[in-house]
C-alpha cells in the first residue's frame, strides 16, 4: 500500500486535472463529497456541517473542552427546568442586511420541532413545546419536559439561525463570516467574506470548495497548488509521504471524530448479539491505527471523545481486544458453524467511495475471513449511500460521527426507540426499554455528577448489546499551502481556521 501510494504521487502533476491555479483572494478547499444540504437544521453529513457552520451560526459554540460558550446569544438562563430564556446579541446582521431578532431565532427552533421543515434533527427538539420572542433581544423556549440537552442542540453544526419564515428551500442567508455565492453538485461551493459580520472579519475574501472524491487527486492539486487546503480529507500514508514536500505544510490536532461500524440489529443475520460481538473481537482495530493512519488515531471503546466528562472508562465497561479465538467461540454458541470452505455467515458492509473509508473496509474483511465471516463490500457515491443508510437498507455500514458525539445526547439520537430515521440517526433500529429509561433520565437530570452515573451505565448496556463497533478517534489534519499562514486546527474538525487563516506575504 505505502509503495502504491509513493508511485501515485509521483504521477506528473498534469494529471491532477486542469483546475487553475487559486484566484487571488480566494482559498481552495478540497472536500470529498458534496453537501447534502447545507441549512444545518437538515444537513446532516460532515461537508454540510462544516461548510454550513461558516454560512449559519449557532446560539452557543463549543470551546475545545467541548464547554459551551456564548455566541448569538450573549447569555441564557434557565428560570425553571423548563424554561430557558437566551438574550441575543445585538448588532448582528443577516447576509442581506437585515437584523438579526430574537423573533428569528424563535422561528428557527420552532420550526425544527413542529415539522415546518422536514429534518431528522427533529428528535433533538422533542422536548421543546414553544419558543417566542418576548422582547426584540429575548427569546423563550418553553419545554413540555426538562432537557438538559436541548443547549447543546443548539450550539455549532448542529443548528443555525435562519431569518423567520425560512422553510426547507429558503435561500441560505445566515449570520456567519461567510455568504452562500452558488452551488453546483458534485463540483464546487463558492463562499464570500461577509461584509457585515459583527465579529473578526476574515483575512481572505473567496473561498472556494471543490468537491474532489479522489485522495489521489486531492494531493496531486494541493501540490500544484490548484487547491490550498484538504482538512482530514488524506490517507495517513498520503500525508507522511508529503511531509518533506517545502510547498506544504502539516498541521494536527487531538480530534473528536470518530469511525464507526453501525448494524442493522433487525436483520436476521445480526439480531443475535453474540454475532455482533464476534464481530467487534475479530477486528483488529489497533493493526488498523498502525497501518492505516500511521498511528494519527486511538482506540475508541465507547462514542465520547476522550477525557469527556460522561465517558465512561475502560475498566466501566467491556471491552473488545482483538481476540479472534472469543470471536469463533461466540459464533459457535450462536450455532453459526463452518462449511467446507470454512465460512460460518454471509454479510455486506456498505460504505461511501471515501478512500479511507473503502481501505478499512478493506482490512476489516481481511480480518473477518479469519473467523469464518464473509464479508462484502459495496461503495457507492455518498448520496446513494446515505439514501441507503437513513431508510435502513443496510446489514452493516461504515461512517463517522464529527461534532455530534461531543455530547451525551448523541445517545439518544442514534439509540432512543423514538429515534429511528427521518426523526433521528437509529438507523440500525436499535430498542431497549433500559436504555430508553436511562436516556429520559439522563435528559432531564441537571447535576453533572449524577448525570455521569447515569450515562455510564448506559455506555456498559450498549458496549455489552453492541449494536455499534465504535472503531478509532482520529486526530484532525490539514495539509495546506504555504502561501497561507494562522491554519489551526481544532478538536471538532471544522473550518473554523478559514476565519483567521491569511496569504502570506
Amino acid at each position: 500500500m505505502r509503495r502504491a501510494t509513493a508511485l501515485l504521487l509521483m504521477v506528473p502533476l498534469a494529471l491532477a486535472g486542469c483546475r487553475a491555479k487559486p484566484v487571488p483572494g480566494t482559498v481552495v478547499v478540497d472536500i470529498e463529497s458534496s453537501p447534502n444540504n447545507l441549512d444545518l437544521r437538515i444537513g446532516t453529513d460532515a461537508q454540510s456541517e462544516h461548510v454550513g457552520a461558516l454560512i449559519f451560526e449557532s446560539l452557543v459554540k463549543k470551546d475545545e473542552h467541548y464547554n459551551l460558550q456564548p455566541w448569538l446569544a450573549t447569555s441564557w438562563q434557565w428560570r425553571d427546568p423548563r424554561t430557558l430564556v437566551f438574550q441575543i446579541r445585538p448588532n448582528v446582521r443577516f447576509h442581506d442586511g437585515s437584523p438579526l431578532t430574537a423573533a428569528d431565532v424563535a422561528w428557527t427552533i420552532e420550526s425544527m420541532h413542529t415539522g415546518a421543515i422536514l429534518t431528522s434533527k427533529s428528535s433533538n427538539f422533542s422536548s421543546v413545546d414553544r419558543a417566542e420572542a418576548t422582547g426584540l433581544l429575548t427569546c423563550v423556549v418553553h419545554l413540555k419536559k426538562s432537557d438538559v440537552g436541548v443547549l447543546f442542540n443548539l450550539s455549532d453544526g448542529l443548528s443555525g439561525i435562519v431569518k423567520r419564515g425560512a422553510g426547507n428551500k429558503a435561500p441560505l442567508i445566515g449570520t456567519g463570516p461567510f455568504r452562500f455565492v452558488s452551488q453546483v453538485v458534485d463540483k464546487e461551493i463558492l463562499l464570500d467574506r461577509n461584509p457585515y459580520y459583527w465579529g473578526k472579519q476574515p483575512h481572505i475574501d473567496h473561498v472556494r470548495f471543490n468537491v474532489v472524491p479522489d485522495d489521489t487527486t486531492r494531493a496531486l492539486e494541493i501540490r500544484k497548488g490548484s487547491a490550498d487546503i484538504v482538512s482530514n480529507a488524506l490517507r495517513l500514508d498520503t500525508v507522511y509521504y508529503l511531509r518533506n514536500d517545502p510547498r506544504v505544510v502539516i498541521e494536527t490536532y487531538p480530534g473528536s471524530i470518530l469511525n464507526y461500524i453501525n448494524f442493522n440489529v433487525t436483520d436476521p443475520e445480526l439480531h443475535d448479539r453474540r454475532v455482533r460481538q464476534a464481530i467487534a473481537y475479530a477486528v483488529d482495530r489497533a493493526a488498523i491505527i498502525r497501518a492505516v493512519f500511521r498511528g494519527e488515531a486511538r482506540l475508541a471503546n465507547t462514542m465520547l471523545p476522550e477525557g469527556h466528562w460522561a465517558a465512561a472508562t475502560d475498566a466501566e465497561i467491556p471491552q473488545y481486544n482483538y481476540n479472534p479465538a472469543k470471536a469463533r467461540a461466540l459464533l459457535d454458541e450462536a450455532g453459526l458453524k463452518p462449511d467446507t470452505d470454512g465460512i460460518r455467515l454471509h454479510l455486506t458492509l456498505k460504505t461511501s467511495t471515501d478512500d479511507t473509508t473503502r481501505l478499512i473496509a478493506m482490512v476489516v474483511q481481511q480480518q473477518l475471513r479469519q473467523v469464518g465471516i464473509a464479508l462484502e463490500l459495496r461503495s457507492n457515491e455518498f448520496g446513494t449511500f446515505y439514501a441507503d443508510v437513513t431508510k435502513g437498507a443496510f446489514q452493516m455500514y461504515a461512517l463517522r460521527w464529527l461534532g455530534a458525539n461531543e455530547d451525551p445526547d448523541i445517545f439518544r439520537y442514534q439509540y432512543s426507540s423514538s429515534s429511528f430515521p427521518p426523526k433521528g440517526a437509529n438507523r440500525g433500529h436499535f430498542s431497549n426499554p433500559r436504555v430508553d429509561a436511562l436516556l429520559m433520565q439522563g435528559q432531564s437530570e441537571t447535576d453533572q455528577a449524577k448525570r455521569r452515573i447515569i450515562y455510564v451505565e448506559l455506555e456498559r448496556i450498549l458496549a455489552e448489546e453492541e449494536p455499534t463497533l465504535n472503531l478509532f478517534y482520529l486526530n484532525n489534519v490539514v495539509v495546506h499551502s504555504h502561501r497561507l499562514k494562522n491554519v489551526r486546527p481544532n478538536s471538532s474538525a471544522n473550518f473554523d481556521f478559514l476565519v483567521n487563516a491569511e496569504f502570506t506575504q
